[in-house]
C-alpha cells in the first residue's frame, strides 16, 4: 500500500507484538507498540493512529474495557481486537462496543496486512469524498496546471520533483499567483496524496488564537476554552499542512512551530505532555520574509527552517501563453455555473487579455471573467463586461481611488498619500459589501489580503 498510515498495536506478548509491527511495516506503516492499557492510552493522548490492534487480553484485564476509552480519544479510528481465544461471542460484543473487525491468532502476515488496509482505503475513501463534495463549487474555476509556457513547464517539473522529495516546501509569489492552489497540486505529486490537506489562514487568526488553532488546547488554557481542543497539526497527521500567508504568524505560534519543524514534537495550549505529528509542512507568503527578518517581526532561525527549498510562483504577465487557455478555462466553467450557453469572447476582449499586464494575476483573471459571465447580457463578451475601460483595467482603479477621495473630501493630488485614500476606499467598501467575501471581490483582492490590510490601517 503507498498510502502512509499509522498503527498502535496493544498486546502483552512481546513476540505478538513484534510480529505484527514486521507485517504491518511492510505495508508501508508507521507502528507503536505497548504492552499495557496504561501505555495505550497514554500512546493516543500523545499520537494519532488509522488502525488499533488491541488484544483482547491484556494480562488479566479485558481489552473490551479500554476499547470505549479508545474510541472516546480517538473517535473514528479503527480498532481491530486479536485474541487466541476466538469466540463468536466476544466478536459479538466487541462489534457492538465499536470495533470494525477480528483477528483470531494464530493469523498470517497477508491477514493481518487485509485487515488493516480494509480500515485504511476506507478511511482514504471518505476522506476523498469529503474533499471532492467540499471542492466541487470551486476546483474547476482554479487554475489548471496545463501550459503553454515552456518557463511554467520547467518550473512545474522542477515543483515536482521538490514535491516528491516530501522536504519542507516555501511558496512565494505575488498576490494572486494561486499558491494556495499549487499546494494542493504539491501534495497531488507526493506521497501523502491520500492524506488529509489542512490549511490555516494565518491573517485571519487573532494573534491570541494562532498557537491554539495551530497546536490545540486544554480545557481551561484560557478564558473561553470550555472543552479539549484539537489543533491543526493534529488534524493534518500523517498529510499535508499549509500555512498561508506564514510572515502573519504570531511570535508565539513562530517559537512553538520552530520547535515542531525541529523535532516534530509539540504541546498544546494549557498542557505539558508532550505530543508527536508526523505532517509535511508547506509554507505560503508574497512579502519578502528577509524584509520581515530585518524589522524583527519575524524569527530568522524560523526562516532557515522554511527556506529549505523555495519554489516562487511566476507571475500571469511571465506565462503569456498561457493567458488566453486560462481565460477559456474559466469561461466555460462560470457558463456551467450560472447555466448559461455558447459565451465567446469577442476578438477584441481577446486582444485585451492578451496583452493586459494582470497584475492581480490569476485571481483578477478569474474574477473578471466571472464578472463578464454574470454581468454580460450577450452570448458575445466585450472589453466592458470584462471591466475594461478604454481597453486597460487600472482606470477602473483611478476611478474608485478617485471615487474614494470625493467621498472623502480628498482631491486627487492633494498632498495625501496612496495609503490613506487606500484605508478609506477599503473602509467604504467593507461597510457597503455584504460580506468580505463580497468587498474583496469588489476590490480585486483576496480574503486574507483584505483581512492582513484592514488589520493594517486599523480597521479590524
Amino acid at each position: 500500500m503507498d498510502t502512509i498510515w499509522s498503527a498502535l498495536v496493544i498486546d502483552d506478548d512481546t513476540g505478538v507484538r513484534q510480529s505484527l509491527r514486521l507485517c504491518l511495516e511492510a505495508d508501508n506503516a508507521r507502528v507503536l507498540g505497548v504492552g499495557t492499557s496504561a501505555g495505550a492510552l497514554d500512546a493516543l493522548e500523545r499520537s494519532r493512529f488509522d488502525v488499533v490492534f488491541l488484544d483482547l487480553w491484556l494480562h488479566s484485564e479485558s481489552g473490551l474495557t479500554v476499547l470505549p476509552e479508545i474510541l472516546r480519544r480517538q473517535p473514528g479510528v479503527g480498532v481491530i481486537m486479536v485474541t487466541a481465544f476466538a469466540t463468536f461471542e466476544s466478536a459479538v460484543e466487541a462489534m457492538k462496543m465499536g470495533a470494525v473487525d477480528y483477528l483470531p491468532k494464530p493469523f498470517t502476515p497477508e491477514q493481518v496486512r487485509a485487515a488493516a488496509r480494509r480500515i485504511v482505503t476506507a478511511n482514504v475513501l471518505k476522506r476523498q469524498l469529503t474533499e471532492l463534495q467540499h471542492r466541487l463549487d470551486q476546483s474547476e474555476g482554479e487554475s489548471t496546471f496545463e501550459t503553454r509556457s515552456p518557463a511554467f513547464a520547467a518550473f512545474l517539473e522542477n515543483a515536482g520533483r521538490a514535491a516528491a522529495s516530501g522536504a519542507v516546501l516555501l511558496l512565494r509569489g505575488e498576490s494572486g499567483t494561486g499558491k494556495t492552489v499549487f499546494a494542493q497540486w504539491i501534495r497531488k505529486q507526493s506521497r501523502r496524496a491520500d492524506g488529509p490537506f489542512v490549511t490555516v489562514h494565518c491573517p485571519m487568526l487573532s494573534s491570541e488564537l494562532m498557537s491554539s488553532t495551530l497546536f490545540g488546547h486544554k480545557k481551561g488554557a484560557f478564558t473561553g476554552a470550555v472543552t479539549d481542543t484539537v489543533g491543526k497539526v493534529e488534524e493534518a497527521e500523517g498529510g499535508t499542512l499549509l500555512l498561508d500567508e506564514v510572515a502573519d504568524l504570531s511570535t508565539d505560534a513562530q517559537a512553538r512551530l520552530l520547535r515542531f519543524l525541529h523535532d516534530r514534537t509539540y504541546e498544546r495550549l494549557g498542557e505539558a505532555k508532550e505530543r508527536r505529528a508526523d505532517v509535511r509542512l508547506l509554507a505560503a507568503t508574497n512579502r519578502p520574509l528577509e524584509d520581515e527578518v530585518r524589522t524583527g517581526r519575524f524569527r530568522e532561525d524560523l526562516l532557515f527552517r522554511l527556506n529549505v527549498i523555495t519554489l516562487t510562483l511566476p507571475s500571469l504577465r511571465d506565462r503569456r501563453e498561457d493567458l488566453m487557455p486560462l481565460a477559456q478555462h474559466y469561461l466555460h466553467f462560470f457558463e456551467r455555473r450560472q447555466g448559461r450557453q455558447n459565451l465567446a469572447f469577442a476578438p477584441r476582449a481577446e486582444q485585451i487579455i492578451a496583452s493586459y499586464s494582470w497584475p492581480g494575476n490569476l485571481r483578477q483573471l478569474r474574477n473578471a471573467v466571472e464578472r463578464a459571465v454574470i454581468l454580460s447580457p450577450a452570448q458575445v463578451i466585450e472589453p466592458a463586461d470584462l471591466g475594461m475601460v478604454g481597453g486597460v483595467s487600472e482606470n477602473r482603479i483611478e476611478g474608485s481611488l478617485e471615487a474614494a477621495a470625493t467621498r472623502t473630501k480628498m482631491n486627487l493630488g492633494d498632498d495625501i498619500s496612496l495609503e490613506e485614500i487606500e484605508r478609506e476606499h477599503i473602509a467604504h467598501v467593507v461597510a457597503r459589501a455584504a460580506s468580505f467575501d463580497a468587498a474583496a471581490r469588489v476590490l480585486g483582492i483576496d480574503v486574507t489580503t483584505l483581512q492582513r490590510k484592514r488589520k493594517r490601517y486599523g480597521l479590524a
